[in-house]
């Protein structure tokens, strides 16, 4: 065997047992070409072992005892220390060719296997509530809109109204989103300082109009928004809330189960708005002809603001409201 190159005397004594229940014999040990003999000392086989299958019981212990296989009767005593080393090369030998050598590919197949089940389980839902609501049609959101705010005024209230602050309320939309559809709501308690719906409906806190001077607050709150809801599809959100069966039902029925608009409307009245990125929210109020210092003052932000206009100029500066629409629209909740 090429484990065995350049040894001269492949033979020794040896002591071999043929079971617990045999006697022990003195025997000469010879190694062949994939073979292990035995003899006698009257040169007749006793019996023979294959090579790769060999096995050594004690170790590094001395005398050698080796077995033909795991779990076989048979004992074979060796002292020989070239004898025990040309064994040991073979063992060596057959453990890198044999089954041994699979189990690292095992371990990275499975290992590969693992992280890409992962994958699956934190970004299928995602990317299922991303197609779903891909597939939702304007009337479709126009109606999920609709049933989300119902349960929202549940807690805020109905939304306020009054005929000339309504007047004035879409008079503000139209200044400042005038190129995206939709509407804005003012509920009279509970909410958010601003929220977006489905089907394009911003809901405003009017603490935003009843507590500030001019509009250029609120405005500031409703660009914002309009930012917040161009980075993430309310339809997408509501979706990787309910979950991926949530999202089939959508894909196969088109429709939401209500306690999956119940949770969101919770969700939606429980939590903060996120911040929004400097450099987009100062592009917006340039496009709208809008002053940035109001809302920045109102949001402590300043100082970042005032910097960057030092840098780039304020831009031309329009208007919000006439003052009968900014006085009409402080009066809309009656107060």
């Amino acid at each position: 065997m090429t484990a065995l190159k350049g040894y001269q005397r492949l033979e020794c004594a040896g002591v071999w047992r043929a079971s617990p229940e045999h006697q022990r014999k003195d025997v000469v040990v010879c190694v062949g070409d994939a073979t292990l003999v035995m003899y006698d000392y009257a040169d007749n086989p006793l019996t023979h072992w294959s090579l790769p299958a060999l096995v050594r019981l004690n170790g590094n212990a001395k005398p050698a005892i080796f077995a033909p296989g795991a779990g076989s009767t048979e004992e074979l005593e060796i002292s020989d220390d070239s004898m025990i080393h040309a064994l040991e090369q073979v063992r060596k030998v057959v453990s890198g060719h044999g089954p041994r050598n699979r189990r690292p590919w095992a371990k990275v197949i499975a290992g590969i296997t693992c992280v890409l089940l992962a994958l699956c389980i934190i970004w299928f839902p995602e990317i299922l509530a991303i197609h779903s609501a891909s597939m939702v049609p304007e009337a479709k959101r126009d109606e999920f809109g609709k049933r989300l705010l119902a349960h929202i005024q549940r807690t805020s209230g109905h939304p306020c109204h009054t005929p000339s602050g309504t007047a004035a309320l879409g008079r503000l939309y139209t200044r400042l989103l005038d190129d995206r559809p939709g509407r804005l709501v003012v509920l009279p308690n509970g909410t958010a300082q601003t929220l977006h719906l489905p089907g394009g409906l911003l809901l405003v806190d009017p603490a935003l109009i009843e507590d500030h001077d001019s509009p250029d607050v609120v405005a500031g709150h409703l660009i914002a928004e309009a930012i917040r809801a161009d980075g993430q599809d309310p339809i997408t959100r509501m979706l990787e809330q309910a979950g991926a069966l949530a999202a089939l039902r959508m894909l196969t029925t088109g429709d939401l189960p209500e306690d999956a608009l119940i949770e969101q409307a919770r969700t939606l009245l429980s939590q903060q708005s996120e911040p929004v990125s400097l450099e987009v929210l100062l592009e917006r109020f340039r496009e709208a002809e809008l002053s940035a210092i109001p809302y920045a003052n109102a949001v402590d932000r300043f100082d970042e603001v005032t910097q960057r206009l030092a840098q780039h100029g304020p831009g031309r500066e329009l208007p919000v409201l006439s003052d009968a629409d900014w006085v009409s629209l402080q009066r809309i909740c009656g107060k």
